[in-house]
């Protein structure tokens, strides 16, 4: 039991000092990394980077796009795995995270041991980028899709991911909280519904989309040793509780703090599965 009650006073410490200097509004004033659309990630050293899948949106998606929560929540999350862990993270000039946007079609999208999207409901890949995809990940990548809610979104990704693993190859199999995922560090009692920090302000509820949202899937796509190479939460925002964490004590204290130890023992199974 001691590990919740380390990752509770660790998170505590951090964000309140976040808070008081107010590190969130400076980090989100930073200018993003992103790397060359053509080429590598910049600098690389073999440090851990958060990396982020640029996308394009399709007609028949829902989603705003890829940018959604970044850079605040990669920033943050990679900030908590530096403090909770030994992993090392890369770093900039001045001390701080270093995420990078990735392309599907980049030949550095091979260096990351890790890929987020946002709103994927929304996204589009075309046959190179599907492609690319499928390589990066039966060679051993790890994505994490989050923030999609409802049945239309729900719908379009599971178009989408299907053309770079084909359903019949790879179906897609509901993850419970027991999994060996959510055991790396902490060990999760609840996989939350997570709803975006303006709806738990005003209105304390979770759902998104009403009923079309209602029920929270922790869903994944394994390869043939039942390895998860697609995390995918629909009807939750993990993101936000990462990138919002200082806005709002009760949505802190509600959903980052579970949020931060589930990410991070996420990020613990990319790196060592």
């Amino acid at each position: 039991m001691r590990a919740p009650v380390l990752v509770v006073v660790m998170l505590l410490l951090a964000v309140t000092a976040a808070a008081q200097y107010g590190l969130p509004r400076q980090l989100a004033r930073r200018a993003p990394h992103a790397s060359d659309p053509s080429g590598s990630l910049p600098d690389y050293d073999g440090g851990f980077r958060f990396c982020r899948v640029w996308f394009r949106n399709g007609a028949a998606g829902d989603g705003d796009g890829w940018y959604v929560d970044y850079p605040r929540a990669d920033e943050n999350l990679s900030i908590r795995l530096m403090e909770v862990t030994r992993t090392r993270v890369t770093q900039d000039g001045e001390g701080n995270p270093y995420p990078v946007i990735v392309r599907l079609t980049d030949p550095s999208l091979f260096r990351c041991p890790f890929l987020m999207m946002s709103e994927p409901g929304g996204s589009y890949f075309n046959n190179e980028e599907a492609a690319n995809l499928r390589a990066y990940l039966l060679k051993g990548g790890f994505l994490w899709v989050d923030d999609f809610w409802g049945s239309r979104a729900w719908r379009n990704w599971e178009n989408q991911i299907g053309k770079a693993l084909s359903p019949a190859e790879y179906p897609i199999v509901d993850l419970t909280v027991s999994h060996t995922m959510f055991r790396m560090l902490f060990p999760v009692q609840t996989l939350p519904q997570i709803p975006n920090v303006g709806l738990w302000r005003f209105e304390r509820r979770t759902s998104e989309r009403g009923q079309d949202s209602d029920e929270l899937h922790v869903r994944g796509i394994q390869d043939k040793h039942e390895r998860v190479m697609v995390l995918m939460t629909h009807n939750t925002d993990f993101g936000d509780a990462y990138e919002r964490e200082a806005e709002d004590p009760s949505y802190f204290h509600t959903f980052s703090v579970n949020g931060y130890a589930i990410g991070i023992d996420i990020l613990l199974y990319a790196m060592t599965h």
